[in-house]
């Protein structure tokens, strides 16, 4: 009688997750629906800004920082090279930055445990980890990209070996996530309701379900034994970065997937090192877009998608390359969280500095 009730409350817990995930994605729905509507601008004409490749990195990473969906900041920038407002190599910029903007989710998450001395510290080392690999990555590709265009230039070779010349270069409605909430976010628009409010609204409902989602993910970490995630999940290097690609390109947002692991780090059920693979993986699996866009024939989605599936797999070879790259990023997600834990004002001013106002005015100066 008692594990009958105990895989009740169980199920109950996973369902509660399940409508978290399901909360979560339709606020990010309905807050690139509001963005769009605001001030009767389409987000896409800021994009059309960034001629910059400078500019296009800290816009895509404004961007999502703002909308939290790095898949929607990937569709604005298919929709603006598809429609010829932009070409291919200043997307680029915008999805290497947006990259590094949905790592604000897990931080967040983090700041959650800021109570618990402890469990603060290793929270927000795994946010850190997730977040100080997209930065490496940017940093060593982006130059790379600035001087020579090699992300472009790989991109298109590839797709022209995936797709042949027959491909149309039209979009036709990419969509970047199985689940599809564009009927109940287009009431908004139908009730003709204010896109600042929609825009509240979408806010409101993204933090609850990250609230949702810390505490259940939380309460089962508790319940269950550190044997049981190792030999599940993180029993291994390989297990561990396979589940972080499988899990994220089910729920297409690498925000969710990473963001449900800093509850089990902040509790001591996992390790960073075993997570590692796992935040990896979660970049890679989000570039699942990119068979998506061969579903609907679009070359541009394809080049685009491509170009971001080459930038997550040459960071993970880069950190897979060297067992000392990895230990590098550990330990530098670790003094991290020791720093913020020690000083915890400290978060909310990198949060704002790197997410917002550096972005922003670096925006602002080159305009």
């Amino acid at each position: 009688m008692l594990n009958t009730s105990s895989n009740r409350i169980t199920i109950v817990k996973v369902l509660l997750v399940l409508m978290g995930i399901a909360i979560f994605l339709f606020s990010l729905d309905l807050m690139a629906e509001s963005f769009e509507h605001l001030e009767g601008k389409p987000l896409g004409s800021v994009i059309n800004a960034a001629s910059n490749p400078f500019i296009g990195l800290f816009i895509g990473l404004l961007i999502t920082a703002l909308i939290q969906s790095s898949s929607t900041t990937t569709t604005m920038a298919v929709a603006a090279v598809a429609a010829g407002s932009i070409p291919l190599h200043t997307a680029v910029p915008i999805i290497m930055g947006a990259n590094i903007g949905t790592t604000l989710t897990s931080t967040i998450v983090a700041v959650g445990f800021i109570a618990k001395k402890d469990d603060f510290r290793r929270a927000i080392s795994a946010a850190a980890l997730h977040n100080f690999f997209n930065i490496i990555v940017i940093l060593l590709l982006f130059p790379l990209e600035y001087k020579y265009g090699i992300i472009t230039l790989g991109s298109e070779y590839l797709v022209r070996i995936i797709t042949g010349p027959e491909l149309s270069t039209s979009i036709n409605q990419v969509q970047f996530r199985f689940l599809d909430f564009s009927f109940m976010t287009s009431l908004f628009s139908y009730w003709k309701i204010n896109p600042i409010i929609s825009l509240l609204i979408s806010f409101l409902l993204l933090f609850g379900s990250i609230k949702i989602l810390s505490k259940i993910i939380y309460e089962l970490a508790l319940a269950k034994s550190e044997s049981k995630f190792n030999d599940y999940v993180f029993k291994n290097t390989l297990r561990s970065f396979g589940w972080g690609t499988f899990s994220t390109s089910i729920i297409q947002s690498s925000s969710i997937t990473t963001s449900l692991i800093v509850p089990l780090v902040a509790t001591g059920k996992i390790s960073l090192n075993k997570v590692m693979p796992f935040v990896l993986g979660a970049n890679i699996g989000t570039t699942i877009t990119a068979f998506i866009a061969v579903i609907f024939k679009s070359q541009t989605a394809v080049n685009i998608a491509i170009a971001h599936f080459l930038i997550n797999v040459i960071g993970a070879l880069f950190f897979f390359s060297s067992p000392l790259f990895r230990q590098l990023l550990v330990w530098a997600a670790n003094q991290f969280g020791i720093f913020v834990s020690n000083y915890r004002f400290s978060i909310m001013i990198y949060i704002l500095m790197v997410f917002f106002i550096i972005p922003f005015l670096l925006i602002y100066l080159n305009q």
